[in-house]
């Protein structure tokens, strides 16, 4: 075991005054999930005086999120990339480590314990200083040990990305039956029901903010389409808004627990179940509606929202030629059957027991 210090040296070169020009900018994903292109910078209209000029295969680590394993390598893209202060770079001595053993290591989130332990400051911003990750251990043995241990790691990646193809095909065959399966179960029930469009069941039906929000490094999640493409909330890649902006919003564009979020653009037709008391926000492509609860379960909207009956309707109402649209006002009037409570109470667990059973 040794510390990082005997295999990292922090890169310490800054630059006052970045050029009049276009930068690349970098995103660094939580739990070790790798480093991405991020939206790129004016270097005209940076406000932060401080900043460095990454270079392809130095570490990187967040200030603010490395306690949760915001931690990679900068990709062969990210080659000049403008990171501010909020940011660490490091350059690595390959006499004594392998890079893609150290990557294994960040891929395993190994460090994040470690960081998060030695992070200081307020619970919403404890950050993680440089001279933490150069303390923080890892193992470390011989070269030639390093690079027999990563070629069975990328042997194994290989046998499971093989594997996760044959099963994301099974998925994806499953998906496709599943909203006919949804449609035959809401059709099969016992009693009576009524035919409603979602606005006679919803407190209130509308969509995201129309003005862009100013973004920031951390504070509120702001969400796109990509987040909820898997019918749930997930905030990997999010952007970020300030609690003042936040603040801002509207009550019925604020996302509370039992809320469901509508894809209306591109991705359409997606419902996804808000699950989370988490506060965060999200772009006008997205329809929130707050069902009423004397009225109908909100698991069951989700599913009726997801039956091939409702989409067939969004797709007869989506406009637009290079991306479709579904409008506002045509999910408002999308129908469907809603049974009494004991009704839909059965058919939530019926159909929550069968997508379980498929996806595992």
């Amino acid at each position: 075991m040794v510390p990082l210090r005997e295999v990292l040296v922090q890169y310490k070169d800054y630059i006052e005054n970045p050029e009049p020009k276009v930068y690349p900018k970098l995103s660094v994903k939580l739990y070790g999930k790798g480093v991405m292109l991020d939206e790129p910078a004016d270097g005209t209209t940076l406000k932060m005086k401080r900043h460095q000029i990454a270079k392809s295969g130095q570490v990187i680590l967040s200030e603010i999120w490395g306690k949760k394993g915001a931690i990679g390598f900068v990709p062969t893209e990210g080659h000049g990339a403008l990171c501010t202060s909020h940011f660490f770079l490091f350059d690595i001595n390959t006499d004594k480590l392998n890079p893609k053993y150290l990557q294994a290591i960040f891929t395993a989130n190994y460090l994040q314990s470690q960081l998060d332990s030695e992070a200081k400051g307020t619970t919403g911003y404890a950050a993680v200083r440089p001279k933490y990750l150069l303390a923080a251990e890892i193992p470390l043995p011989p070269l030639e040990e390093q690079q027999r241990i990563v070629a069975c790691i990328e042997e194994l990646a290989t046998r499971i990305e093989e594997a996760r193809g044959l099963r994301k095909r099974s998925v994806e065959e499953i998906e496709k039956l599943l909203p006919s399966t949804v449609s035959g179960t809401l059709a099969s029930f016992e009693g009576e029901a009524r035919h409603v469009a979602v606005e006679s069941i919803a407190i209130s039906v509308t969509d995201g903010d129309h003005l862009p929000p100013p973004k920031t490094t951390s504070g509120v999640p702001f969400i796109f389409i990509s987040n909820v493409v898997d019918g749930k909330v997930n905030f990997s890649n999010c952007k970020w808004v300030s609690s003042e902006y936040y603040s801002s919003i509207v009550a019925s564009r604020v996302p509370k627990r039992g809320d469901l979020l509508y894809t209306a653009v591109g991705s359409y037709g997606i419902p996804c179940l808000v699950d989370t008391d988490e506060q965060f926000c999200f772009q006008r492509h997205i329809a929130i509606i707050k069902p009423n609860r004397n009225q109908i379960i909100p698991e069951f909207l989700k599913w009726a929202l997801s039956s091939s009956d409702v989409y067939e309707q969004a797709t007869k109402a989506a406009t637009g030629s290079a991306q479709l649209t579904v409008p506002l006002r045509a999910i408002r009037k999308l129908k469907f059957q809603l049974p009494s409570f004991p009704e839909q109470r059965r058919i939530v667990a019926y159909l929550d027991d069968l997508q379980s059973k498929q996806t595992h």
